[in-house]
């Protein structure tokens, strides 16, 4: 796979279970993905890492246990943005 192209991932938590990846792919998917996001105002997250490692799973997969660290931190970071989105 080439190294520049785009990447995406979309993860979906309730709280109910551990997160789950929704979407993944790269080139044409990873810029439908973005596009959706911003069409639908979804936080957007830049980690290269993690979305290297998200696209190794099948989607509809829920979300390793070696992955909940780099996870949590994404969903608590989007949480922040929606809690401060309250407060304005």
């Amino acid at each position: 796979m080439n190294e520049t192209m785009q990447k995406a991932c979309a993860l979906f938590y309730d709280g109910s279970d551990a997160p789950k990846l929704t979407a993944a792919g790269s080139g044409t998917i990873a810029e439908t993905i973005l596009r959706i996001a911003r069409e639908h105002n979804i936080p957007v997250v830049k980690d290269a890492a993690t979305a290297e490692s998200l696209l190794t799973l099948p989607v509809g997969s829920m979300i390793p246990v070696s992955l909940y660290e780099a996870v949590s931190i994404i969903l608590a970071f989007v949480y922040s943005l929606k809690r401060t989105a309250l407060h304005e």
